[in-house]
């Protein structure tokens, strides 16, 4: 299954939202449309509860049930890949569930602890993996000033088989990309935006929560990065540029409220976004993304 996982990862990483009902319980049910438009899209690797799924505000118990829900709609057609994280016990309890889920592959979220020492962070992933050793791991990378070294060790432990990369520091990618053995696989854990970037330093493969509302653009410009056809990925990527810049702003507090307010807009009502992250979209930010939507004639239905 390493090979399995390790093959999706160089492709597109379609990380999922966690939908909620009126009363902001989970509705993972109105995932079904979503996923399906997505894996036709082609879309590889399906993620369940990474933050676009707003993975830090759900408890464990949700996050068990969310892995159910996608596993369940997936349905064996790619391979699931699941986040898990937090304490070391919830952690290792979600990686089992995921696991026992039909889960292929877990990622482990980097600590947001204020309080990580580079040698803790190890014995994090180390007493985390062991509670599923059988699973290929992806390590989640957002800060890389834990240190050059200690991310080589991290993945020189034995079931670690990629590295998401989400910072935009590509000189440190580069240089951990040449200190580590050449089966890990590195992916751009920034989407699409800075994908042309990570490829030009050696990774394969982007993470996205576009997917969530125009999947095909997302696989167009995969496919022309994988072409090394610049002339035709950047225009794309350009044309996406609006919706990632409203994503961006409020320290990313909006991220996921951008994907959910779209999908509203566009008749797959998925509910709000939790505290602390930001909800409703301020009108100059809802007013930008209806402006985008109109310009690339988005509905749920076609391209």
């Amino acid at each position: 299954m390493n090979t399995t996982i390790k093959t999706a990862l160089r492709g597109v990483a379609g990380i999922f939202i966690t939908p909620y009902g009126s009363n902001g319980e989970l509705a993972p049910e109105k995932l079904a449309p979503i996923v399906e438009r997505a894996l036709a899209a082609g879309v590889h690797l399906p993620v369940v509860n990474g933050n676009t799924a707003e993975f830090y505000s759900l408890t464990t118990e949700e996050q068990i049930r969310m892995a159910n829900a996608l596993a369940e709609l997936i349905d064996g057609r790619k391979p699931l890949l699941a986040g898990i994280g937090r304490s070391v016990a919830d952690a290792k309890r979600l990686a089992v569930a995921s696991e026992r889920a039909g889960a292929k592959g877990l990622m482990i979220q980097q600590p947001s602890y204020p309080f990580v020492a580079p040698r803790g962070w190890k014995s994090y992933l180390e007493e985390v993996s062991s509670a599923t050793p059988d699973l290929p791991i992806v390590l989640y990378v957002r800060d890389d000033s834990i240190g050059i070294n200690h991310i080589v060790e991290a993945c020189s432990l034995p079931n670690v088989v990629g590295v998401k990369w989400a910072t935009p520091n590509m000189s440190n990618l580069r240089s951990v990309m040449l200190e580590c053995p050449p089966e890990i696989v590195w992916v751009c854990g920034l989407a699409e935006l800075y994908a042309p970037s990570c490829y030009a330093v050696g990774a394969r493969g982007f993470t996205s929560g576009l997917i969530n509302v125009w999947p095909e653009r997302s696989m167009a410009i995969f496919e022309a990065l994988e072409r090394n056809d610049s002339a035709a990925a950047l225009p794309l990527i350009d044309s996406i540029r609006a919706f990632e810049e409203v994503r961006a702003e409020e320290n990313s507090g909006v991220n996921v409220a951008v994907i959910k307010t779209a999908l509203n807009l566009l008749g797959q009502d998925c509910g709000i976004t939790r505290p602390p992250a930001g909800w409703p979209l301020s009108a100059p930010q809802q007013s930008r993304i209806e402006d985008f939507l109109k310009h690339n004639e988005l509905s749920f239905n076609h391209d």
